[in-house]
């Protein structure tokens, strides 16, 4: 299967929820308060949010009135349209600017991040980088153990420090052995844990100064990973890490299961940070760079 089929397959509760969206275009219906109400209780459904929802079709409305459309088609196409150029944010790819380039890696325990990680690192090394996964992850048990397996299969350096031990300390020892092994991309994991903002904040504090230090320049990248299934908590939590570090990017997992595509527009409404990946499958190579269009055509455009 194309990995647009795959997308495809994998947002089918999003395909089902928005399919209503094409039963209203087809139906060319007045633009009455029905049909809004409708729209708006489809958007919700689709896990779009209350305050996303809200803004696309109070836009929508306004163009409405200015273009003076009559009926439910023109409405979707403009909608359709708006979402794409929505998704649509610069800096949609990975930046690379340094060398070592440095990737900070940040998200709560659960959200898919170790293995997102490794099929990152897989990403880069078909580029041709050498890739170096750094385990700064030191709190949670196994965690040092199962990326040690990730950056194997994705044939990367490695680098962990003890159990317990300080993460700064870790980021400082990785970076020093990527400058040593000609690393071309460091990517750091980083601890899930989120019983208080000042913890977290105080931790990614120490770790941006050490990368400051050592490399001359803050991280290339800061992404954080969602759980898609998650829904608005996924708007939360990305708040939450946006707050303790300035974010650069959205990586979005498991749209394999129950997710809804709708919570990708609702993050990037929320934060003004593009989603620069989503992963499909639990594959080494089912995590792609995002792509707003082959996204919009994979919601709304019939499977051939």
């Amino acid at each position: 299967m194309s990995w647009l089929g795959k997308l495809r397959s994998a947002l089918g509760l999003s395909r089902a929820a928005l399919s209503r969206v094409e039963t209203l275009a087809q139906a060319r219906r007045p633009l009455d308060r029905e049909f809004w109400e409708e729209l708006e209780e489809i958007l919700i459904a689709a896990d779009f949010g209350v305050p996303t929802t809200e803004k696309i079709v109070g836009a929508l409305q306004i163009v409405a009135g200015q273009e003076l459309w009559r009926r439910s088609d023109e409405a979707v196409a403009r909608f359709k349209q708006d979402v794409r150029s929505f998704l649509t944010l610069p800096d949609q790819h990975l930046n690379l600017r340094s060398r070592p380039s440095v990737v900070l890696i940040v998200g709560v325990n659960g959200s898919g991040k170790t293995t997102t990680i490794g099929k990152l690192a897989h990403l880069l090394s078909l580029q041709g980088k050498r890739v170096m996964v750094v385990a700064a992850d030191t709190f949670r048990a196994a965690a040092a153990e199962q990326l040690a397996v990730w950056a194997k299969r994705a044939r990367a350096e490695f680098v962990r420090g003890r159990e317990g031990s300080d993460p700064a300390s870790v980021v400082y020892d990785g970076l020093s052995a990527a400058k040593a092994r000609d690393v071309d991309v460091v990517l750091i994991d980083t601890a899930g844990r989120l019983q208080t903002k000042t913890n977290l904040m105080e931790e990614l504090k120490k770790m941006h100064r050490i990368i400051e230090r050592e490399s001359g320049a803050a991280p290339d990248e800061t992404l954080l990973v969602v759980d898609g299934t998650t829904g608005q908590n996924a708007i939360s939590q990305a708040r939450l890490f946006n707050e303790a570090t300035k974010l650069s990017g959205v990586v979005v997992t498991k749209l394999d299961s129950t997710a809804k595509g709708g919570v990708l527009v609702a993050i990037v409404d929320a934060l003004t940070v593009p989603i620069k990946f989503i992963g499909i499958g639990e594959g080494i190579d089912e995590l792609r760079p995002f792509e707003p269009a082959a996204f919009i055509d994979a919601l709304f455009e019939p499977a051939a």
